[in-house]
């Protein structure tokens, strides 16, 4: 079946962070194994989370998956095919030593 809108759902999630002179960093990680697709997108519930510099934390949360249309996904896939080719377009100067 071929989905023409958007649908969501609720799942918990995972959220990991770390503030150090090593990482700053946030990683979200979805119960139940949920996989993303191109074109979705998830959103966290809840406050700002807020740590302080060497500290690091796991917070449990609830998110909602957005998955996208069949539209969206062909959409997205296509253009991101693009947005991948600009990267290719890299000069390389030969540098001769005087």
């Amino acid at each position: 079946m071929i989905a023409l809108r958007r649908t969501r759902f609720d799942t918990d999630c995972r959220v990991e962070l770390e503030h150090s002179d090593e990482f700053l960093c946030a990683h979200v990680v979805l119960a139940n194994d949920v996989e993303l697709g191109p074109g979705d997108r998830v959103r966290v519930h809840g406050a700002p989370i807020v740590i302080g510099f060497g500290e690091r934390a796991v917070v449990e949360r609830t998110a909602t998956v957005e998955r996208a249309s069949t539209a969206e996904r062909l959409w997205t896939k296509l253009a991101g095919h693009f947005e991948m080719t600009e990267l290719y377009e890299v000069s390389f100067s030969d540098r001769t030593r005087l």
